[in-house]
């Protein structure tokens, strides 16, 4: 099988900061929870991210129809899935990401039957219901679900993911549409 992160390496961009960009150009309230983002952003972030994302993705809770924000999102941004994930994505496929499990189930379900492990964030209470899908957690959650099943190809754009790449048989780091072997992988 094959494993990918999602942002900046099946997706162009980061899919969280799209979704909230777009949420906020269509529900201007939005706006004045930024100062307190902001806030957060300074003083929380860095100590506690999963905090910090819940915090961010609080404004789920006034959202009408949250899965209809989440399903119009996708109709807008499903083009920005990269060409090379479309030209090999096979039915064996697992998205492993950080992102929220309830803004890629949707664009991967479009695309593939892949199977999607990513941070449980409730969409409508913005409570975590387990930990950030992060470093070391990805490996951590592939086992407990896989196990030792081989990763035969693995795929992303950041170190933080070097302990999937150090598992995989072959690993490959995404910079736009360029594809190289990990830094560092034998």
């Amino acid at each position: 099988m094959n494993v990918y992160d999602f942002d900046n390496t099946v997706f162009y961009g980061d899919s969280t900061f799209r979704f909230y960009r777009y949420c906020l150009k269509r529900h201007p309230m939005m706006l004045l929870r930024l100062p307190r983002l902001a806030w957060d952003a300074i003083f929380l972030l860095k100590k506690d991210k999963q905090r910090f994302k819940q915090r961010a993705f609080g404004f789920l809770k006034t959202l009408k129809d949250p899965e209809g924000t989440v399903n119009r999102f996708w109709d807008k941004n499903i083009g920005r899935i990269k060409p090379f994930y479309l030209e090999q994505k096979r039915d064996d496929d697992v998205i492993i990401s950080a992102s929220p499990e309830f803004l890629i189930v949707p664009a991967m379900a479009r695309l593939s039957r892949a199977r999607v492990m990513a941070s449980p964030i409730d969409l409508h209470t913005a409570e975590y219901s387990g930990p950030n899908c992060h470093g070391q957690e990805k490996v951590r959650r592939f086992r407990e679900v896989y196990g030792d099943a081989a990763i035969d190809e693995f795929y992303s754009d950041s170190h933080s993911d070097d302990p999937l790449a150090e598992i995989a048989l072959r690993a490959f780091m995404v910079k736009g549409d360029r594809i190289f072997p990990w830094p560092g992988k034998a």
